[in-house]
C-alpha cells in the first residue's frame, strides 16, 4: 500500500472560508463610556470630574452611589440626580438593542421566556466521542 501523503495547503487553504479582516468586522462596544452622557445633555466638564474619579462606563456610573458622586468636587444634587436618569436610559437602551451581550447591564433578573431564547441560541459542539461527551453531560 502506498503511504499516506498530508493535504497540501494549497487545498486546505481552498477549503476554507477567507477570515474577515479587522475593518469587515462589526465592532459592538462592550461597555458605553461615560461620553455618551453628552449626547443627553451633561456638560464635558463635569464628564472629565467622573472620568478623574475613575466613572469611565456608564455601567461604573449605576455601579457608582449618590454619596459617592456627591463627593467628587463641583458635583451637585441636581447633576448627579441628571446623570442617574439618563444612565437608567442609556442602559435599558443598551440592554435591550443589545441583547446578545454577556454583560449585566440592567436588572439581572430574567423572565423564564427570555431565558428560553437565550438557551435556543447556544452553540453546541459534540467532541465527537460518546463517552467524552457523556462525561461532560451531552456536549461542550
Amino acid at each position: 500500500m502506498a503511504p499516506r501523503r498530508a493535504p497540501s495547503v494549497a487545498s486546505v487553504a481552498q477549503s476554507r472560508a477567507p477570515s474577515p479582516s479587522p475593518q469587515e468586522e462589526e465592532e459592538i462596544p462592550f461597555f458605553d463610556t461615560v461620553d455618551e452622557l453628552q449626547q443627553h445633555g451633561i456638560n464635558v466638564q463635569d464628564i472629565l470630574k467622573l472620568k478623574a474619579a475613575a466613572i469611565n462606563t456608564v455601567y461604573g456610573v449605576s455601579m457608582t452611589t449618590r454619596r459617592q458622586m456627591l463627593k467628587i468636587k463641583g458635583m451637585s444634587e441636581a447633576k448627579v440626580e441628571k446623570i442617574k436618569n439618563i444612565r437608567k436610559l442609556l442602559i435599558r437602551f443598551s440592554y435591550n438593542s443589545f441583547a446578545l451581550r454577556s454583560a449585566p447591564l440592567g436588572s439581572s433578573f430574567a423572565t423564564g421566556v427570555e431565558v428560553q431564547d437565550k438557551r435556543k441560541r447556544v452553540n453546541v459542539i459534540s467532541t465527537g466521542s460518546k463517552g467524552v461527551d457523556g462525561i461532560l453531560g451531552g456536549t461542550v
